[in-house]
């Protein structure tokens, strides 16, 4: 077999492949729909406003029983993003209902209200304890979920998402998963204790619808949609699992435009290094 006949062979099985792979995605559950992200993209950045609405609906909703153990109070007053005024941090970490677990001046254990430096602690004592509030189950952390629980688009968007550079499968999962409570189709039965949501794996789940319209009250005029809020605590979510994202971007923009200027500094110098030579010779 030529070389061109294996090429044409291996493009080949690999559009099959993934051309077979479709339906067993889609059998998992339904295809979240793509929202438009401030962050999507070489160019985009977090909208810090959504960020502080987001961190809201978290402390407000998800917290009471999801964690966030890679998530520090130091974070928030980051210049990157949310970029909260240090003193408000403060306040909202003396304020959290959870305290964390600390060492005093005589070396006994002590509980304290969570400071700045603290990371977001955690309402259960271990993991056996949540089990027992929840039923067996542990609610799983959200800390890197947004990079965790994702989808897959399947042929040809994969190809696209190449040149897009779309990345955002994971926040555009939690908006679709948060969105996805119905009613079950007929003969669809659902254990009690359980729901039907069209976009999770299975289609059954054990998490309680957690949002809805006016459930949590904004105060910059943004509507208090059960859709509005997903958006906002999955940016937010995004922001947890990524924080440097803005930095990153930007640096890799400088990079690029440094290479592109040493690339025709160095072409630059070879031509008038070997012009001479090349005239030499001639």
């Amino acid at each position: 077999m030529t070389i061109k006949l294996r090429f044409v062979a291996s493009l080949a099985l690999v559009f099959g492949l993934a051309a077979a792979s479709v339906p067993a995605q889609a059998s998992g559950g339904d295809t979240p729909h793509l929202q438009s992200w401030s962050f999507a993209g070489p160019f985009g950045q977090y909208d810090k406003a959504q960020l502080r609405r987001g961190f809201q609906v978290f402390q407000n909703v998800c917290v009471s029983c999801h964690t966030l153990e890679n998530g520090g109070f130091r974070n928030l007053p980051s210049r990157a993003a949310p970029n909260w005024p240090l003193d408000e941090v403060r306040q909202l970490a003396a304020s959290w209902p959870v305290q964390v677990k600390d060492i005093n001046d005589k070396g006994d254990p002590m509980q304290r209200a969570p400071k700045l430096p603290d990371r977001i602690p955690s309402q259960y004592a271990n993991e056996a304890a949540a089990r027992i509030i929840h039923n067996g189950a542990v609610p799983p952390d959200l800390s890197v979920i947004a990079k965790a629980r994702t989808f897959q688009r399947g042929f040809p968007w994969w190809v696209t998402d190449i040149f897009t550079q779309y990345n955002e499968n994971g926040v555009d999962y939690i908006v679709a998963l948060l969105n996805g409570y119905e009613d079950p189709p007929e003969r669809f039965k659902v254990p009690d204790g359980s729901f039907y949501n069209k976009y999770f794996p299975g289609h059954i789940i054990g998490m309680t619808p957690p949002i809805a319209d006016g459930l949590v009250t904004y105060g910059d005029g943004t509507p208090e949609t059960q859709l509005q809020y997903s958006k906002d605590v999955a940016a937010f979510l995004m922001w947890a699992a990524e924080p440097t994202l803005d930095v990153r971007k930007r640096i890799g923009w400088w990079v690029l435009g440094f290479l592109v200027i040493f690339t025709g500094l160095l072409v630059a110098t070879k031509i008038v290094v070997w012009r001479p030579v090349k005239k030499g010779l001639a």
